[in-house]
This record gives structure tokens, sequence and C-alpha cells, in this order.
């Protein structure tokens, strides 16, 4: 079994966490082996890939499918198992028949988190030639064009985005701006964990309606109950004490189903760049977070160090620097 071993940090600040990245993470970087020390390990790759189907198989659950539920029957929160919520007759709709992964498979993919190292990076060009790219919480790109690209596979959308971007969709104008953004998705795949926490089920509901009535071509994936217990239990197996897998890592650990080599960018949980500069938490907006808070349901920095290993190991290829224009 693939035993994982993060990359030391001394003492727990922050501040003294950036320091412990490896060289070639300190510098600009570029997918091309001959402008980068990485190299891809095919081998490592297909190891990760063999031992995180024995958890779970994530074209299986990256969705509950129409054949799972009916109209009216009950679901126990992932978090909450106390309490409950229904299957909607909207929601029941939503759900596909197939699992949207079916049969995919892809050379190169690119995993988009929402960091605001990104900003000024130039690395648009570089994500959008990838096989297939999976972003994260329906992240705005129309003005981030040159630094996050513009094409999207496979993208996130937690409750809490309905709620913090959309203003609830609370206003004529909140539903229309949520509207575009789907259009602009195409007929992507629209990832949302409906069955996480209780709080969110209206404006889930609320935002399902939209999706019905207003955009036709989105695919829309609600994942298993059990993908993120099968996640943790992966990376706590290997000695990665992780509390809740983020989005992005839980979008790693099922790309290794369905990519050969995995590209990951926008993913920084610290608030100085490499370099000592500021970094916004978000290339998008003004939204603080404390990265080390022992009340945080995430360790970023630990998911952080433990993919900077995998990257030094050839098993995906991190990108924190600057992209170098296409050729």
């Amino acid at each position: 079994m693939l035993k994982i071993h993060p990359i030391p940090v001394a003492g727990t600040k922050e501040a003294s966490l950036s320091p412990s990245l490896s060289p070639s993470l300190s510098k600009n970087n570029s997918s091309s082996s001959s402008t980068s020390d990485w190299m891809f390990n095919r081998t490592l790759a297909s190891l990760i890939r063999k031992n995180i189907l024995r958890f779970l198989d994530a074209e299986r659950d990256i969705s509950i499918l129409k054949s799972t539920y009916k109209p009216g029957d009950v679901i126990h929160y992932i978090f909450d198992r106390r309490s409950t919520t229904n299957i909607s007759e909207n929601l029941y709709r939503l759900l596909p028949t197939v699992s949207p992964m079916k049969n995919q498979h892809y050379k190169r993919c690119a995993i988009v988190g929402n960091s605001g190292i990104l900003l000024n990076s130039s690395c648009g060009p570089e994500i959008d030639s990838h096989d297939f790219i999976i972003r994260c919480n329906l992240a705005p790109i129309e003005h981030y064009v040159k630094d996050v690209g513009v094409r999207t596979g496979l993208v996130t959308m937690n409750p809490s985005v309905v709620e913090r971007v959309f203003q609830d969709l609370s206003s004529e104008e909140w539903r229309q701006q949520f509207v575009q953004r789907l259009r602009e998705l195409g007929s992507s795949v629209l990832w949302i964990p409906a069955f996480m926490a209780k709080g969110g089920e209206e404006r889930v509901e609320r935002a399902i309606r939209l999706i019905l009535s207003h955009t036709g071509n989105v695919h829309a994936a609600f994942p298993s109950l059990r993908l993120l217990h099968a996640v943790r239990g992966y990376w706590l197996t290997n000695n990665i004490q992780i509390k809740r897998p983020t989005t992005g890592l839980l979008m790693y650990t099922m790309a290794t189903r369905f990519c050969d080599e995995i590209h990951l960018y926008g993913f920084w949980p610290f608030s100085h760049g490499p370099e000592g500069k500021p970094v916004k938490y978000h290339y998008y907006d003004a939204l603080t977070y404390q990265y080390t808070s022992s009340s945080s349901p995430h360790t970023m920095p630990l998911e952080f160090r433990t993919l900077s290993t995998l990257h030094s190991q050839g098993a995906l290829q991190l990108h924190t620097g600057t992209c170098e224009p296409p050729t």
C-alpha cells in the first residue's frame, strides 16, 4: 500500500509552512517537462489509482442515480445523521440515469482551485489545453480567463455558494446572474453535494428549479452518501490525518479514476506566496480564511503538503507559479 509522508514543517504557524516547499514549487512551473524539473511517474499514478479503487469507484460514487431513490424517499445527512431530508420531485428529475462519467477517460486533466495564487499567473491557455478540466464551487471565469481559462468539464457547487455568491437567489437580478453562470457551463457536469449537512436544502431546491427551467444542457450530479467517508478513509489509511476533505482533495481523489495525468492549479492555502507577496484566499473576491484555525473543518496546509509530496514523486503536478505563454 502506498505510504505518503507529508513534507515536515517546523512549528504550526502559517508563516513557517511556505518555506518547506520543494524547490520546484518555489519557481515558475509549466506542464512541459522540457522547462520543468517535474516528470510524470506513471507507475506511481497507476498505483494510487489502484489503491483508491479499494475504497471507492468514482464512476459510481460521483452521483446518486435515479434507480437508487424515488421521490419522497428519506435521506440522512452525512454530517448530521439525526437529520433527514426528502428526495423532492425536482431533485429526482435532475438525478442522472447513468453515471455522468461512465466510460470517460482522459490523458491529461486539470483541477482548478480558487486560490489568489492564480491572479497574474497567465495560466489560462495552459489550463484550457488539458483534455478535461474540473473547477471548484462555481467560481467566476468571465473576467479572469487569462489566468484561469474558460473551458469546463465538471464544476462543483456547494450549497453555501448559492447563499454567499448569489445571495440565496433572493431577487430576480441574482437569479439571472446564477442562470447566466450556469449557461456558461454548456454541457458540463454540475456536481452538487446536497446531502452533506442540514441547512442548505431550501437553497438547493431553489437552485434546482432554476436549473430545470433555464438550463437544458447542464448535467447535474449528486455525490453518493458514502463518497466523502470513502475518500477520507483512503487518506487516513495512508496516515494523512485530515478532518474533512476539501473540495480540491475530493476532486483529485476522484479524478485518479478518469485521468492518467493530473495537474493542479490554484491550490495554495497560505496568505503569502512563495516570494512573500500577499495572496488572496479566492482570486475573485475579498473573502478571508484562517487556514490553521482549529475550528476549521478542513486541514488545508496538511493537504497541500501531501499534494506537494506527490508532486515531488511525480504522481501529479502542482502548479504554483506563472505559466509560460503558448508557443
